[in-house]
């Protein structure tokens, strides 16, 4: 009852505050944290002149010291002495920096108001600050895919996955999940550098994600079926048929029920670097997508959003009721 507690709370604080700007700015954010410490051991670790095998070694080590650091300072703050309700409150507060309700739909809205407002140059500016991909070479149909894209992708691994894992295992196994994500955002890529050194979290970032992503899937067809301006047949249709073609173990389930529930055909071939990178498309509609899809996905996710947060809150209604 505890976890499912901690959860609730911690989405609530999230989701009415979030994480202040100012306090960003005066003591960084936990996930920032994690990042310094990843950095850290990427710099010492990792070096040029190791083999490959020595490099996957390294990263293995690495990604355990992470974890390891991470899972103890959760379990020290979950498990304080301090009197209630002082310490349940911390270890909610500490909960809430995991979960990004709020972030994701402001960065994400910032892409549909920049199009609309400014142009172009704008929108790709903006969405350059939530995807990978090269803004350069987006037209507005492309920037708003990948605002869509990156809007599905990160329900489930800025929100579902999170609060999947407290439930799990409360502060600690929800810790241990946004250490191993950051590990993978920062050396999980398939470049000279890191391709052997950041093995081992990228495959551990493909089995942590793994319920959540498909879970995700199932919020945004349950969501889609809410109103009629959005199709729940087409969602599960396109995961049914697409998600499994994605190259991404996981983030073709959220994307391809946010393509069939608004009708898009997202993912596809993608530049990186200059690079192209084939990808199977998610969905079968419009390619054209416009700022008014990005909101109409904005939209979707709340609905999404609200459908997890109702069920958590009726298990923990159930389970104190059992009691």
């Amino acid at each position: 009852m505890m976890d499912i507690a901690l959860t609730f709370v911690a989405l609530l604080i999230e989701l009415m505050i979030g994480y202040p700007d100012r306090l960003v700015h005066l003591i960084g954010h936990p996930v920032t944290w994690i990042g310094s410490m990843i950095d850290l051991l990427d710099r010492t670790l990792n070096r040029e002149s190791m083999s490959d095998t020595a490099r996957q070694m390294a990263g293995i080590l690495g990604i355990l010291a992470v974890i390891g650091v991470v899972a103890a300072m959760a379990y020290l703050l979950q498990h304080n002495r301090l009197p209630w309700p002082l310490g349940p409150a911390i270890a909610a507060v500490m909960a809430s920096t995991l979960i990004a309700q709020r972030s994701l739909y402001r960065h994400v809205a910032d892409v549909a108001e920049a199009l609309d407002r400014d142009g172009i140059m704008a929108g790709r500016k903006a969405v350059s600050r939530i995807v990978g991909r090269d803004p350069e070479a987006l037209d507005e149909a492309g920037v708003a895919r990948a605002a869509i894209e990156s809007l599905a992708e990160n329900f489930s691994d800025g929100v579902v996955a999170p609060v999947f894992w407290l439930l799990v295992g409360g502060l600690v196994t929800g810790s241990v999940y946004k250490a191993i994500n950051t590990a993978d955002s920062m050396i999980g890529h398939r470049t000279r550098r890191h391709a052997s050194f950041g093995w081992a979290a990228a495959r551990l970032d493909d089995i942590v994600n793994l319920p959540a992503s498909r879970l995700s899937a199932l919020l945004i067809v349950a969501a889609a079926g809410i109103a009629s301006d959005t199709s729940a047949a087409g969602a599960w249709r396109a995961v049914w048929r697409d998600a499994s073609r994605h190259r991404s173990p996981n983030a073709g389930y959220p994307e391809a029920a946010m393509a069939g529930a608004l009708g898009l055909k997202l993912a596809g071939p993608r530049l990186y670097g200059g690079v192209l990178v084939e990808d199977a498309t998610m969905g079968s509609g419009r390619r054209q997508a416009t700022a008014g899809d990005i909101r109409a996905a904005l939209i979707l996710y709340r609905r999404a959003d609200a459908i997890l947060i109702a069920a958590i809150s009726m298990c923990l209604l159930l389970v104190i009721l059992a009691n």
